[in-house]
């Protein structure tokens, strides 16, 4: 793999390479985007062609320090994460983090990262430091990390992945070459995933819409979800205004995790998409086996009302996701919203 070999992100995989051939690297880089959608391996792709001794400013994705890059194993290439995101991808175990793992960037870890990074390279004459979930950084990290941005060391890239760069501090934002990666392609999603998960077309689609154009959710999708969602919108169409305990009941159903809030209202988003759309006289839908659900709600749902809704949901989910909120309260606070607009 190289980084022009990265797929579903045309305009930033172009800029980076327009900066390798220009001569015109940044010392810090802020890829910014929705999680699994390939700001990691666009990461990697940058770090290969900053060191690769066969193509320089290119990367060959073969050579021993290309491959070692892919594997997390270079030298001259430090990775940094919080340590639940270690533990998780099998990079340390339990026993090698006191207390619970953290999902949090802490200052030591900067601080040891600014130690490494300020060596002498051992193989390449440029260090590259890649920090995943960098929105992660606690406040102490971050105003840690500011310092060696106002005051980079010489021949290293910094490489910040964030799928909330709004957590991290303006002045960290601003001294970053920020490169945007938008959500991939429904069809280029569900084509890997009939690839890598031997599904149907129509089951690839409708899982592809419903992780958001994120290729990494869509992989790791619970298809037993995906039979679920009839529950979800059945239940949802089905509550109206004074029913408070059909409502906490619905939370209570959806909102047991952050996860399975997170998936019922991807699966109502895309819902009132396929709402939007019957009301627009397209029958072809994300949700095509409930055609006559979504027409019905249709007939009746006014599109201001839709708009509001979708706008609801979106907030509801930010909230849930990016400032961690109780998922059931939330569910609850967005469902007496939503029932007083109907």
């Amino acid at each position: 793999m190289t980084l022009a070999s990265v797929v579903g992100q045309p305009r930033a995989i172009d800029a980076l390479l327009s900066a390798l051939r220009g001569g015109s690297v940044h010392h810090a880089y802020l890829f910014a985007g929705p999680e699994g959608v390939g700001k990691e391996l666009a990461a990697v792709g940058l770090a290969q062609a900053l060191t690769c001794p066969e193509k320089p400013n290119e990367g060959c994705g073969t050579c021993s320090s290309c491959t070692r890059i892919s594997k997390g194993a270079h030298p001259d290439v430090s990775w940094l994460m919080p340590d639940a995101q270690r533990v998780e991808r099998g990079l340390a175990g339990r026993s090698d983090i006191q207390g619970t793992p953290s999902r949090e960037i802490r200052v030591e870890q900067i601080r040891g990262l600014l130690e490494r990074i300020t060596l002498r390279g051992l193989e390449s004459k440029r260090k590259v430091a890649i920090v995943v979930d960098a929105h992660m950084m606690n406040p102490q990290a971050q105003n840690a990390f500011l310092k060696t941005l106002e005051e980079p060391p010489s021949d290293t890239t910094l490489i910040l992945l964030a799928s909330a760069p709004d957590k991290m501090l303006p002045t960290i934002r601003s001294r970053c070459s920020k490169v945007h990666f938008g959500p991939l392609p429904v069809a280029l999603v569900a084509e890997r995933l009939q690839k890598e998960r031997k599904l149907d077309a129509q089951t690839a689609e409708l899982a592809a819409v419903m992780a958001g154009g994120s290729l990494g959710r869509a992989l790791a999708l619970d298809l037993d979800a995906l039979a679920a969602r009839k529950d979800v919108i059945s239940g949802f169409e089905a509550l109206k205004p004074g029913e408070v305990g059909a409502l906490l009941r619905w939370a209570e159903t959806f909102g047991a995790s952050r996860e399975e809030a997170e998936q019922a209202l991807s699966i109502l988003s895309m819902w009132t998409r396929d709402v939007s759309l019957a009301k627009a006289g397209v029958e072809r839908l994300a949700n095509q086996d409930l055609l006559p659900l979504a027409q019905e709600v249709a007939a009746r749902t006014h599109e201001t009302v839709l708009h509001r809704r979708h706008a609801l949901l979106e907030k509801t989910r930010a909230t849930i996701v990016e400032r961690n909120a109780a998922p059931r309260l939330q569910l609850e606070r967005m469902l007496i919203e939503l029932l007083e607009g109907r």
